[in-house]
């Protein structure tokens, strides 16, 4: 079998996308409050030979929620596996066993059904990751780790047979690395919260080292709410158990998920959907006195409120959710700010000055008025985020220094086309132009590096970058227009 070829039988359907009704909704569930000790009803399989077999999964999944699978290794099969194998990046940096994707493509077919075996019958042996650093916007190190190739491959694998099960679960609000959603989904959800409800304070919080935090006792107690099987559980345990080898030293601990893991982001998404989703959902039903919405993206969330009050009381509880569960909110981070229609009008009364904004996926949010004096929910590049991207184009010019013009065009327009793709949003045409326009500036330099006899004038270069660099415009609508077209009431 050739990994380069597909076929229908390696076709598993898409999961459908968890819609709300609003930007705060979410599906109802008896077990509101994420008790991890709670009862669940034991024995359902997911229910082999129907046509399609995680369809089966999750219609059982979404008729009884209280149902625990008890069969699910079998989905992990040999066609899943493939599957995952091909969904990788083909350059993506090998792991502590040093395999590239090319090099286990050359006997994939021995490979992988030699992988498969050793999955059924619990010979597999999770590898520990291979510790790196990447840069982030604020200059600090964020840690990843690369696991090996075939670690990927069964993590990706029984991802996709888990989310059969979780994606009936997740709460509407919940955005980050679900199938279906991206982060504008998110972002939109969270402008039409606060256009349609009446939110005069957010909550902008942040969680403290939330991978290298999370309990994993309490990880595997709540994957135990839905999930029976002990041969899935144990490979959880595995992965997190591996450890990291840093400088060719292996180090363990007790606590966290390795970030950048295939299988990390449906692990944290189970662990705050116990955590914080089904509590917050509760304590707004039950506490609130106005209006909350609430947007979560992975470990990043906004918390909307009409009423201070509320918004006080929200995050005293959180706090003390959060250390019983081994997370801890940002001290620096975590802000409790006035934002809103109201907000402008409001401070200016006190004497203060205009209100505070908040970043949320790479937007800052800003309270500003439209043209007709309206409250106006205006977004723009976080400038951290824009100068750290400027930085490595900077940085990537020097090394295609000598590269063909029509190469180092070809190159710059996709990244040009790319930051324009997500942040080209309304009232962010500005910023986007200004991006554009300091891309230019460093090709300029770049190529009059190039040689000291001939040097490009900038009569020359606006037709160079006219010539490969896309104009600036807005590639979006309004976020609370398109939420209201995806979400019709």
């Amino acid at each position: 079998m050739n990994g380069h070829q597909k076929s229908d039988r390696f076709v598993v359907p898409a999961n459908p996308p968890n819609k709300a009704a609003a930007a705060e909704a979410g599906e109802g569930r008896k077990r509101t409050k994420g008790n991890a000790d709670g009862k669940t009803r034991p024995g359902r399989s997911a229910g082999p030979g129907v046509s399609s077999a995680l369809d089966r999964v999750r219609q059982v999944a979404q008729r009884d929620k209280e149902a625990r699978f008890t069969a699910l290794l079998h989905h992990v099969s040999l066609n899943r596996l493939y599957r995952a194998f091909d969904d990788l990046k083909k350059d993506a940096a090998p792991g502590v066993d040093g395999v590239t994707w090319h090099q286990y493509e050359q006997d994939l077919a021995a490979n992988l059904r030699d992988l498969h075996e050793r999955v059924q019958s619990g010979r597999y042996r999770a590898s520990p990751s291979r510790r790196v650093y990447i840069p982030k916007a604020d200059g600090r190190q964020r840690p990843l780790g690369i696991a090996t190739l075939e670690d990927k491959v069964v993590q990706r694998a029984v991802t996709e047979v888990l989310n059969a099960v979780y994606e009936v679960d997740f709460r509407g609000f919940s955005y980050g690395f679900r199938p279906g959603r991206k982060p504008h989904d998110a972002l939109d959800a969270l402008a039409a919260g606060i256009y349609q409800k009446k939110v005069n304070w957010v909550l902008d919080a942040d969680v403290r080292d939330f991978f290298g935090q999370l309990d994993r006792d309490w990880l595997m107690k709540f994957l135990r709410h839905r999930i029976a099987d002990e041969r899935v559980l144990r490979l959880v345990s595995k992965w997190l158990a591996a450890g990291v080898i840093e400088d060719g030293s292996w180090t363990d601990s007790d606590r966290g998920s390795p970030q950048g893991a295939s299988a990390s982001p449906l692990l944290a998404n189970v662990y705050l959907h116990y955590v914080l989703d089904l509590w917050a959902d509760w304590w707004r039903k039950h506490h609130a006195h106005g209006d909350v919405i609430i947007v979560r993206w992975a470990d990043d969330f906004i918390v909307g409120f009409e009423h201070r009050i509320d918004a006080e009381k929200f995050l005293a509880g959180l706090r003390g959710r959060f250390a019983k569960f081994g997370l801890e909110l940002h001290p620096d981070k975590t802000r409790l700010i006035e934002f809103g229609r109201f907000a402008a009008t409001s401070r200016a009364r006190r004497g203060l000055g205009k209100p505070e904004t908040f970043d949320f996926l790479g937007l800052t949010h800003i309270c500003a008025k439209s043209k007709n004096g309206r409250f106006w929910l205006k977004r723009i590049t976080i400038s951290k985020r824009m100068r750290a991207k400027l930085k490595q184009v900077k940085d990537q010019l020097r090394q295609r220094m000598h590269e063909p013009i029509p190469e180092q065009g070809r190159w710059l327009g996709s990244v040009v086309r790319g930051h324009m793709a997500y942040y080209g949003v309304p009232g962010n045409l500005k910023a986007v132009a200004a991006f554009r326009d300091q891309v230019a500036r460093h090709w300029l330099k770049t190529l009059r590096r190039r040689s000291q006899k001939a040097r490009t004038d900038w009569a020359r270069m606006h037709r160079i970058t006219a010539r490969w660099l896309p104009p600036a415009r807005v590639m979006h609508p309004f976020p609370h227009e398109r939420f209201a077209a995806t979400h019709p009431r």
